[in-house]
């Protein structure tokens, strides 16, 4: 007979309170979502490698009073990337720089595929980004919380005057399923994905990962 399991919330308002987490004897592991996927590693004791590469955690593994970060976020995006992807689309801009696009970041360089990062503080910024630059990167991947439920009116600046039938846009937003970003992008005729399948695949994964690491 199966052991009895639940998959429960625990909304922290600070990082700190993990702490009291880790005094539960029964807990297996948990998600990291944001803002804490990179203030998490703090906490743990080892990373595995993608994590380390990645530098963000989404998942962690507790094994024997010892707590380890993983990072399946990077499995679901692969996933999501080698369904959509066309040959011809070899760059991407990434906008935002959190945990989500750190892991995009790691996919998109492990699959050979350019990257850009835009964000509010990078030399690329939403600020100077103009539909040249969008024309040259065929892969455009939203990772910022930007338009989640229930702020869905919310929209990043962006030139979508840029996008054509060529790109590839992906944002990892799956609540609700068409944001206004995608709205926008699917106007100038682009191929558009959104989060769900990467959080189904990265979910997959952390299942896998506390469930067969305990055996």
């Amino acid at each position: 007979m199966l052991d009895q399991l639940s998959y429960n919330i625990f909304d922290l308002q600070e990082i700190d309170e993990v702490e009291n987490l880790f005094q539960d004897p029964d807990l297996l592991g948990f998600n990291v979502t944001i803002p804490y996927k990179e203030k998490i590693i703090d906490y743990l004791d080892e990373l595995s490698d993608e994590a380390q590469e990645i530098g963000a955690v989404n998942c962690v593994l507790i094994e024997n009073g010892k707590k380890t970060g993983y990072n399946t976020d990077a499995f679901g995006f692969e996933k999501t990337l080698k369904i959509h992807r066309k040959p011809h689309q070899n760059s991407a801009l990434i906008l935002g720089n959190g945990g989500a696009a750190k892991a995009v970041q790691y996919v998109l360089n492990k699959n050979g595929i350019s990257t850009q990062t835009v964000s509010r503080k990078s030399e690329l910024n939403f600020g100077n980004l103009d539909k040249e630059t969008v024309q040259n990167y065929h892969i455009i991947v939203q990772c910022t919380p930007l338009g989640t439920f229930p702020n869905t009116e919310d929209c990043l600046e962006f030139p979508f005057d840029g996008l054509s039938k060529e790109h590839l846009v992906i944002d990892l937003i799956y609540n609700p399923n068409y944001t206004q970003f995608i709205i926008n992008s699917v106007g100038k005729g682009a191929k558009t994905v959104n989060g769900y399948y990467m959080l189904e695949q990265q979910a997959e994964k952390a299942w896998e990962i506390w469930n067969f690491k305990k055996k």
